[in-house]
């Protein structure tokens, strides 16, 4: 990559905000309420919640687990054409899913390629927010993530109109046809730095130049200067072709009797493979050191529980409402609509809480899936559909805790290792997400009841609570792992890491 620019810290960052916002409110808007599509989904294909449930899960598990992918292509191709392709892939995906003939075409058409789209989407819009702003990127990136939930809160009651009036494949075409409006987001994502593929040809193209420039030295320099004997010329040349073989790539290379050597007769390629393999290397001794410390552990297994119970909810509200007979005469704004609008107002809670200096931040998490757990335990004894929405509303408010793992994970291994702990603890939580919805799915086909569903999640959510209070209490080692909390610095490759939304 080339140098970084100076971060503008306004101007046309303001519009790349604008921008960003935009883009994940077009691309997350459906995926973040696939709970009003769930239950048409079991009308129309008839299948099992468990296998229906597939759908909503990948939508929203795939982008994670896909992320150190979604940032090698940001990085090397830059954010607006990476938003391009992906604004292809969001309204491809679900124009496709508008003629699904089966659930397994609905899981590719739907669950992969718009959640792969989402996740370029999402990672590409916080990497050039990071490069617009520096001292302001806080504010900045708060203002971009709710566009998540403001996209939840808009489709959710959007879509239960389109279905309405449209039917389901008429909602899907038309939700589709507003996601190519990513093409034009991407249209106002100037670049501050150039993309690493450019870097990479730019080099290219100049070290070309210069070989070509020794290879074929001009006409003139091959004229024997006046008072230049034949000796001196034969030097002289022979001087020019020695650097012109020094200069040239390794690729090519002369033996004792002259004659040319292919690459692969030579030893460049076998330092390229040790360099590699000693990057590799590299990697894994500090995958396995950051997988040492046991708050770490403990906090990816946290992420794990919580993914695994606390998402299915987002899934299964709607149906759980219709199967108790708790959705007649409802109020327009839906169950997926009152948890994506208090998850808004959770970030921003949660993340001022953080920031308190008393407050420690692990056991806030702590808290907020202890929390969660209870909310999960009560949703079976809910007989109204107003106690859904106040359970909907806990629920919703406590998953803002997806705004605390980039902080905590640098207090646990450090700014130095942000993002390779960033990376484990997304594909952790990706796992959870994927797996989750079906699993509750599976205990409803199994005893046909939400109940048991909801008490293996609320089980699940509540262990992983348990296990993050105790494994940080500071009894362990003797001194508390926050302290005084010294101030942290965070300027270090922001544009690679992407907090989830």
């Amino acid at each position: 990559m080339s140098p970084s620019a100076p971060a503008p810290d306004g101007g046309w960052g303001w519009m790349i905000v604008a921008a960003s916002f935009t883009a994940q409110l077009l691309a997350y808007g459906s995926p973040q309420s696939v709970g009003i599509l769930y239950p048409e989904w079991l009308h129309a294909f008839q299948e099992s919640k468990g296998m229906t449930a597939w759908v909503g899960s990948l939508v929203s598990g795939v982008g994670l687990i896909a992320s150190p992918i979604c940032s090698a292509c940001v990085d090397n191709f830059g954010a607006r054409p990476v938003t391009i392709f992906s604004g292809v892939m969001v309204a491809g995906g679900l124009m496709l899913s508008g003629f699904a003939p089966n659930v397994q075409f609905l899981i590719f058409s739907y669950g992969v390629v718009v959640g792969l789209g989402c996740g370029l989407v999402y990672t590409a819009t916080l990497t050039i927010t990071c490069q617009y702003f520096d001292k302001r990127r806080g504010l900045a990136l708060g203002i971009v993530t709710t566009g998540t939930n403001i996209g939840a809160f808009f489709y959710a009651s959007l879509q239960n109109e389109l279905i309405a009036l449209f039917g389901l494949s008429g909602c899907l075409l038309i939700i589709g046809a507003m996601a190519l409006n990513l093409i034009a987001c991407a249209g106002f994502m100037r670049p501050l730095n150039m993309p690493g593929y450019l870097v990479k040809r730019k080099a290219a193209l100049k070290r070309n130049a210069e070989e070509q420039l020794f290879e074929k030295p001009p006409l003139d320099d091959q004229k024997t200067p006046s008072g230049q004997n034949a000796v001196e010329k034969t030097t002289t040349v022979a001087k020019e072709h020695a650097v012109t073989i020094d200069t040239k790539d390794s690729s090519v290379r002369r033996d004792d009797n002259g004659t040319k050597r292919g690459f692969l007769g030579s030893s460049a390629i076998v330092k390229v493979l040790k360099q590699k393999r000693q990057a590799y290397v590299n990697y894994t001794h500090s995958l396995a050191n950051m997988l040492q410390d046991r708050v770490m552990v403990a906090f990816c297994i946290a992420i794990f529980l919580f993914s695994l119970g606390a998402f299915p909810p987002v899934l299964f509200m709607e149906d759980v409402a219709q199967s108790e007979g708790l959705a007649e005469d409802i109020c327009i704004v839906p169950l997926v609509s009152i948890a994506a609008i208090t998850g808004g107002v959770g970030k921003l809670v949660l993340g001022i809480l953080a920031d308190i200096k008393f407050i420690n931040s692990i056991y806030l998490y702590a808290f907020s899936l202890f929390a969660t757990s209870l909310a999960l335990f009560f949703i079976p004894f809910a007989e109204s559909y107003v106690g859904l929405q106040v359970l909907s509303a806990i629920l919703g408010f406590f998953s803002g805790n997806w705004s605390l793992t980039s902080y905590i994970t640098t207090k646990i291994v450090g700014l130095d290792k942000l993002t390779e702990a960033h990376g484990v603890l997304m594909l952790f939580g990706g796992f959870g997400i994927v797996i989750g919805p079906p699993v509750v799915g599976w205990f409803f086909d199994w005893t046909q009841s939400f109940e048991l569903a909801f008490y293996f999640s609320g089980s699940c959510v509540l262990l992983g609570a348990l296990i993050l209070f105790v494994v940080a209490l500071p009894c362990w080692d003797g001194k508390k792992r926050e302290g005084d909390r010294p101030e942290v610095q965070y300027t270090s490759n922001c544009d690679k890491v992407a907090s989830v939304a």
